[in-house]
């Protein structure tokens, strides 16, 4: 399967390697970079070479390349790659050069763990947590003095299980059940306030603190919005295909239980409005003007909004007044950033002014486009509902049931 495992910088450096099966020469990175330099948005994930195939994910400024030196299926590679990501993140709250580099020992740890001679063995983060402690200073420092390493000498219990997964033995004084849908949508909005482009990525994070083995089966009211999806390995995937409910036994902690995406051809409503005029004569000034506020909301208030415009080249300057939040202008990108925070109904946030271009410019275009990044909390914009989660195979009564929607709404829109 998997040969061996760099992990690259955003400069071109590798700064980690695993060997598991041979070792392979850091060299073969080069066609990764190569196609990294051609393309810095756009490297293919699966790089042919004489004598490696290269799967690569690019992830948190940094990427992970794996040499391959027979036929594999990509897809199984690359979900192995973004759950090494995603188990670092969890160890270590972060993947960049600096957090791997300072847990040298512990990341060297976790692969040896998480694959055995090339091939999966344990990667759900869960069972890790029980081999390989988490890092803190005093397990640190007690470490260093005693020689010990962060690895137990007890094998997991959930490797001795059926359910390799979930952890044997577990046992609550209060069981609980978690579940956030955080949705992601994409938009492209015309001047007038219609919606050209849209479409939404989502996925259900859980926390599961339920005693015993039980068996869980959740069920939407609208199953049939989701285009493509993805599960984690404990959802029973047959009974999805057969009645759409999700019916699994679930890992121990936090873990993701699926994602999906909903393409354009859903109606998606926009849950905010930009209103702007911005026009430049020959030989004068310019003038500024945009206003943002909530539409379909629901009551919600919209967070951490951000709104980014590309001026035209001929703009030196701009001088603006904004009566929420703080702008600028980057006069080398020419690019406009204002950082509103949050939107206040009563008070919509508006920023206006005069905008100095180069005198002389005779082609002027004039029509910018926004970027709008915000979050509404507690909002789905896909309309996605749960209808009801049924636990078996554990006596344990439910004594409070109630569904708390907590998603999270990022949204990039583009106003021509």
């Amino acid at each position: 399967m998997i040969h061996s495992l760099f992990i690259v910088n955003s400069g071109g450096e590798v700064f980690l390697e695993k060997h598991w099966r041979s070792v392979v020469s850091r060299s073969v990175c080069e066609y990764f970079l190569d196609a990294q330099r051609a393309a810095p948005y756009d490297v293919p994930p699966v790089i042919a070479t004489p004598h490696y195939y290269l799967i690569t994910v690019q992830r948190d400024a940094v990427s992970l390349v794996a040499a391959c030196k027979q036929e594999v299926p990509p897809l199984f590679v690359i979900e192995f790659l973004h759950r090494v990501v995603d188990t670092f993140q969890d160890y270590f709250g972060d993947c960049s050069e600096s957090v791997i580099k300072d847990n040298y020992v512990v990341v060297y740890e976790l692969l040896d763990e998480m694959l055995d001679n090339g091939f999966p063995l344990a990667t759900e983060s869960n069972i890790l947590k029980e081999l390989i402690k988490p890092p803190n200073i005093l397990r640190t420092i007690a470490n260093t003095v005693t020689g010990k390493s962060n690895v137990s000498t007890t094998l997991p219990s959930g490797q001795l299980s059926a359910v390799r997964w979930r952890r044997s033995g577990v046992r609550y004084t209060n069981n609980e059940a978690y579940f956030d849908v955080i949705e992601e949508v994409d938009a492209i909005i015309d001047k007038s306030g219609s919606t050209v482009f849209a479409e939404i990525q989502g996925h259900i994070d859980c926390c599961i603190k339920l005693s015993g083995m039980p068996d869980l089966t959740l069920s939407f009211m609208n199953p049939r919005l989701f285009d493509d999806v993805s599960f984690h390995p404990c959802v029973r995937y047959k009974r999805w295909e057969a009645e759409r409910l999700l019916s699994f036994i679930p890992p121990d902690g936090n873990f993701r239980l699926m994602s999906y995406h909903i393409s354009s051809q859903s109606v998606v409503a926009i849950p905010i409005y930009i209103r702007h005029n911005f026009s430049i004569k020959t030989g004068e000034q310019g003038r500024l003007d945009l206003t943002i506020g909530p539409r379909n909301t629901l009551g919600r208030t919209v967070d951490k909004v951000k709104l980014e415009l590309t001026m035209p080249r001929c703009v030196l300057n701009c001088i603006l007044t904004p009566n929420q939040g703080k702008y600028t202008f980057d006069s080398v990108t020419k690019t406009l950033s204002w950082d509103v925070g949050r939107i206040d109904v009563s008070k919509l946030p508006n920023i206006r002014g005069s905008v100095s271009i180069t005198p002389g410019t005779t082609n002027i275009d004039a029509n910018p486009s926004v970027n709008v990044q915000f979050q509404i909390s507690q909002l789905a914009v896909s309309g996605l509902k749960v209808n009801r989660l049924d636990m078996y195979g554990e006596e344990v009564q439910a004594f409070q049931g109630r569904q708390i929607p907590d998603p999270s709404l990022a949204s990039s829109s583009c106003l021509h």
